[in-house]
């Protein structure tokens, strides 16, 4: 008896903890998002600044944890952020003053857009462009003194102009890795040859030959200030082994023949059991100065490594009783190689338009892309059955992006991804099944209507975050958005090659033609 009160009394005390864990969570969180509120109310005042503004002052106030910096052409200091305590409560600065060493003088100099309020941040000065303050990272704290929030952002005052820019924090990537199965080691290769540009979002998978093929992606490059542009690459490049240099590889671009794929980003890709790699649907960015839309689509592609083809995936439909009763016709090929046949790879895919009402009133438009049938320039025969003269509407997976792919069995499953509409993201938990072999037409194993998903408001998903546990949040983690080429790092093209415990930097958002892992055969 006394042996079971004991353990009865550890649950109660194991309870206790993961309550009280649970509790200070909850209090962090809700903590972080008031200093963040608090933050952000700074930086609206600071966002009435709309001129330069040099003022000659007298010496700043009392501070520490700022930071003091020399003008690499001037005789000057400069002097940013720091904090103050005067017993009750604390101040945060982001103010910014020169000390001319000549004059003994100060000036309080204000710009437009500087970096919110911190301290204990890190600072350094560079002779570039007329000279450069870097600025990264660093805290700021509640004015009781008793909550903090830290920064990782990263922040440049041009000298010369006197402007503050924020530097975005991602980084595309174009290096390769290998890790060895057996010693369980990653090494860096560093292949001859011009290989892709840095980038995410691209497709990845082995070739029949043991070389690996890079296909399209996605990156984005500063044209002017505050003003990001984007580019979805449809180029593509093969990295295979030297011949005859042990753990040597090349990159050689290549460009394949065929029904090409139009150019998109976030599209999926699986391996069929004919070793030809498959890509689904993705989306289209339309990309203006203040605005961004992307078309999703929902087509098939196939490539073909050994003849460096593609063909589009045009699926057969069910079979009819006409069709059955047809004789002397010669059979169309099975599988996706059908589509060399008949001209079809130079049409233009049709495009449809349909709308879905959501439950609160909002009008989701979707567009598809499909296929045109029958050879180019000419309609179909009234001979081929159509989709609704075989019993119904077709069935398919809507236009998405990042869906999951896997093949088993020569069949394809296709689960989830996304689409986006007006400021709605809406993610999908379908299911469907395509008989590869066959290629007639898509089961639907699970169905979901996406007009009966919810989608919170800023305001409510806040109000709910408060009122949960946070059991996410502890399951989960926190990660980060910086893409699979694509990451808060500093690039690394052109460094030399590394063995044993380095591993490649943290990124997302990099297609593999298998679940996360490309095998690479021993050169």
């Amino acid at each position: 008896m006394g042996k079971k009160g004991k353990k009865e009394k550890g649950r109660g005390a194991e309870k206790t903890a993961a309550k009280m864990e649970r509790k200070v969570s909850k209090r962090s969180r809700k903590e972080e998002e008031d200093l963040e509120a608090l933050i952000a109310h700074f930086q609206t005042l600071d966002a009435t600044r709309t001129q330069i503004v040099e003022t000659p002052c007298p010496p700043p106030s009392p501070r520490l944890h700022a930071s003091l910096s020399a003008h690499p052409e001037k005789d000057e200091l400069i002097l940013f952020g720091g904090e103050y305590f005067n017993g009750q409560k604390t101040f945060v600065y982001n103010e910014l003053y020169v000390y001319n060493i000549k004059k003994d003088t100060w000036t309080k100099v204000e710009i437009p857009n500087p970096p919110p309020r911190r301290c204990a941040h890190q600072a350094v000065v560079v002779p570039q462009g007329g000279g450069q303050l870097w600025v990264f990272g660093g805290e700021f704290a509640s004015p009781d003194g008793e909550q903090f929030y830290h920064y990782k952002d990263l922040w440049v005052l041009h000298l010369a102009t006197k402007t503050w820019e924020q530097v975005r924090d991602y980084i595309y990537y174009n290096d390769v890795y290998a890790f060895n199965l057996d010693t369980f080691s990653w090494s860096r290769l560093s292949p001859s040859g011009a290989g892709p540009t840095p980038r995410s979002g691209c497709q990845m998978s082995v070739t029949p030959q043991g070389g690996i093929v890079i296909y399209g992606g996605y990156s984005k490059q500063r044209v002017k200030k505050d003003v990001d542009r984007g580019t979805q690459h449809s180029d593509m490049y093969l990295l295979q082994p030297e011949d005859g240099k042990e753990g040597s590889w090349r990159w050689t671009r290549i460009n394949p023949a065929g029904a090409k794929p139009t150019p998109r980003s976030g599209f999926s890709v699986a391996v069929t059991p004919n070793h030809q790699t498959l890509l689904f649907g993705g989306v289209c960015d339309e990309e203006e100065e203040e605005s961004l839309e992307g078309d999703f689509l929902n087509d098939l592609h196939f490539y073909d490594a050994t003849r460096n083809r593609w063909f589009t995936g045009q699926l057969k439909g069910p079979k009819s009783e006409k069709r059955k009763r047809r004789r002397g016709k010669k059979a169309e090929p099975e599988g996706p190689d059908r589509q060399e046949h008949g001209g079809t790879s130079a049409q233009e895919p049709l495009e449809v338009v349909r709308e879905v009402v959501t439950e609160d009133g909002t009008v989701i438009t979707i567009k598809q892309m499909f296929a045109t049938p029958g050879p180019a320039g000419k309609p179909q025969s009234n001979e081929e059955d159509s989709p609704d003269e075989v019993g119904g509407p077709v069935v398919e997976p809507s236009p998405r992006s990042n869906a999951m792919l896997a093949v088993k069995h020569g069949r394809l499953y296709l689960y989830g991804g996304m689409f986006e509409a007006g400021d709605r993201q809406i993610t999908l938990s379908d299911l469907y099944c395509l008989d590869l072999q066959k290629m007639q037409e898509w089961t639907a194993l699970v169905e979901m209507d996406p007009g009966t998903q919810e989608w919170l408001e800023e305001s409510d998903s806040e109000e709910d975050s408060n009122e949960g546990e946070g059991t996410e949040d502890e399951d989960s983690g926190e990660s980060d958005k910086e893409a699979g080429g694509e990451c808060g790092a500093c690039a690394h093209q052109g460094q030399q090659e590394t063995h044993g415990p380095a591993a490649p930097e943290p990124r997302a958002l990099h297609q593999t033609s298998t679940s996360g892992v490309t095998s690479l055969p021993k050169p």
